[in-house]
């Protein structure tokens, strides 16, 4: 097996019982990096304090992360204006809590004769929002509800 030392240099060819051999004498232990080359690829490294730095990596990257999640705003083709108002400052609230939002118009009864009305009510949302946020997929309808996806603008 090709062996490397606990400083990363490289120490050469060794059968297995005086890589095992070494690696007792500098008091660490022989881990095995890459059984699939040829020869195998092991390393003389404390175990234990390689675990912990590679947990402490992870978690490091899992505090960088950011979720993203969706929200959901629901009106109808007739909302009326001041209802419309307060659905947009909560749209704006949630965009800027860096978050996705869906909106939904649901078309009930004679409603569906009239869906430009919804589409009307679609754009002109997009349009109050875009300074922040952008859409993500345009209006579409599935069934009786019409779905428009927007995200926040990216920061530069």
């Amino acid at each position: 097996m090709r062996l490397i030392g606990p400083e990363g240099e490289q120490l050469g060819l060794f059968i297995t019982r005086e890589a095992i051999k070494r690696a007792e004498e500098s008091g660490l232990d022989l881990v095995e990096i890459s059984p699939q080359g040829n020869p195998p690829v092991c390393k003389i490294m404390d175990y234990g304090k390689h675990k912990y730095e590679q947990a402490k990596r992870k978690s490091e990257a899992k505090k960088k992360q950011q979720v993203v999640l969706l929200k959901e705003i629901k009106m109808r083709p007739s909302t009326d204006e001041h209802d419309f108002q307060t659905k947009m400052k909560h749209i704006r609230r949630f965009l800027e809590e860096g978050n996705r939002v869906k909106i939904t118009i649901r078309f009930r009864g004679r409603e569906m004769a009239h869906r430009e009305l919804g589409r009307d009510r679609m754009t002109r949302v997009a349009e109050d929002l875009k300074e922040v946020a952008e859409v993500f997929q345009h209006p579409k309808m599935e069934g009786r509800m019409m779905n428009m996806l927007i995200q926040p603008l990216k920061k530069k």
